[in-house]
């Protein structure tokens, strides 16, 4: 810990009191409309922002976007049902992807007012993509037709011949508990027109941890993945990864970090993907725990970076040359702000002196980073 905090401090003075290039490749700004849980996504020339704002029992989703760190558009509010998003928890807000020709796909948990609700009763899991003109997003849709007790949050992925797939961990019909829980999968082939029926994806006896959030991602070379939480038993709650390289037909679990807790630590963890390079990263034990990913499985799982006081829900991007920026809160809780703290790695996965922790981050909220075209990183809180 010592060894971490002094180089954590010889980041934080390299960046504060030298012009050096580190100073120039990660930029800070804050969020627009006080928001909360943001989600940027960059291609090229463009970013995609979504995030929470108002009342965080009953929030509102905005989308915004900027065409070379231009100013941020005009927001357009994605769910159509005012207040029908949820902030509380910091874990069951919104997910973006990007599919055919950039379309804007968002799927969130809904609150205790949203509507349609599932047939079972409880939260839905909705979802909403940006219209044909992206002048506006279309009504927002419930996913569920048998499974009930929605609780961590969704994830949705997308690819360029307009596959959608839309996750979550639930319990199936007439069944509860966290053992009994499972990853669920509906899909659509027609960029989010219509959806399958949702059928579980994760194995048999893995359960979920029922606050915790899950994150999928679609890479360009047709894998799937999506890294949850499970609970095995009540006291065996890894963080797994499943993967597929079929577009999405078979999952299997390729990795299993082991965490005894006998609570839910409503965690959240990021997949990020950028030309070969495909990073996961989620927090155990007050730890921040990195994976490297290829061909459908992890190839490097790295040293993890810790321990630290209270870091949860790291964000990681990546630039063109293949390097990283992790990005994790520290002393958040219930109700309550915090900082963020930051490290870049190498093509290689090792840690550099680009580093750092400032404060900034508001109740029900975390920071999230992207890549900009010349290789910097832009953290956004």
């Amino acid at each position: 810990m010592q060894r971490f905090a002094k180089q954590l401090l010889a980041g934080w003075l390299f960046a504060s009191l030298s012009a050096a290039p580190l100073d120039a490749a990660i930029s800070f700004e804050r969020l627009p409309d006080s928001g909360v849980q943001p989600q940027a996504i960059s291609t090229g020339d463009a970013t995609h922002l979504i995030y929470l704002t108002g009342d965080p029992k009953a929030a509102d989703i905005v989308y915004r976007k900027r065409i070379n760190q231009s100013e941020w558009s005009t927001p357009l509010r994605v769910n159509n049902q005012s207040g029908s998003a949820i902030a509380i928890g910091t874990i069951r807000g919104p997910q973006m992807a990007l599919g055919r020709n950039g379309r804007v796909h968002v799927v969130w948990n809904g609150s205790s007012i949203a509507e349609p609700k599932p047939t079972r009763g409880g939260s839905p899991m909705l979802y909403a993509r940006l219209s044909d003109d992206g002048k506006s997003f279309t009504a927002q849709r419930n996913l569920m037709t048998a499974t009930h007790e929605l609780d961590g949050g969704g994830s949705v992925v997308a690819d360029a011949q307009g596959n959608v797939q839309v996750f979550w961990h639930a319990s199936p019909a007439g069944i509860s508990g966290e053992t009994n829980r499972a990853v669920y999968l509906a899909r659509s082939t027609d960029e989010g027109g219509t959806f399958t029926a949702e059928r579980a994806v994760s194995p048999v006896g893995s359960g979920a941890c029922g606050c915790c959030g899950l994150t999928g991602l679609a890479n360009a070379r047709g894998e799937s993945f999506v890294l949850f939480r499970s609970a095995r038993t009540l006291m065996q709650r890894d963080m797994t990864l499943l993967a597929s390289t079929g577009g999405g037909e078979n999952f299997k679990e390729v990795l299993a970090d082991a965490w005894l807790v006998g609570a839910c630590p409503m965690s959240s963890a990021s997949l990020a993907s950028a030309g070969e390079h495909t990073w996961a990263v989620w927090e155990t034990n007050g730890h921040i725990q990195l994976a490297r990913l290829a061909n459908g499985a992890w190839t490097t799982k790295l040293p993890a970076v810790g321990p630290l006081q209270g870091a949860k829900h790291p964000r990681v991007a990546i630039n063109s040359r293949g390097e990283a920026l992790v990005v994790w809160t520290e002393g958040t809780g219930w109700q309550k702000g915090g900082a963020l703290t930051w490290q870049v790695f190498d093509a290689n996965g090792e840690p550099t002196a680009g580093q750092g922790r400032r404060d900034g981050i508001p109740a029900w909220s975390y920071a999230t980073v992207y890549a900009r075209p010349d290789g910097g990183f832009v953290i956004l809180h």
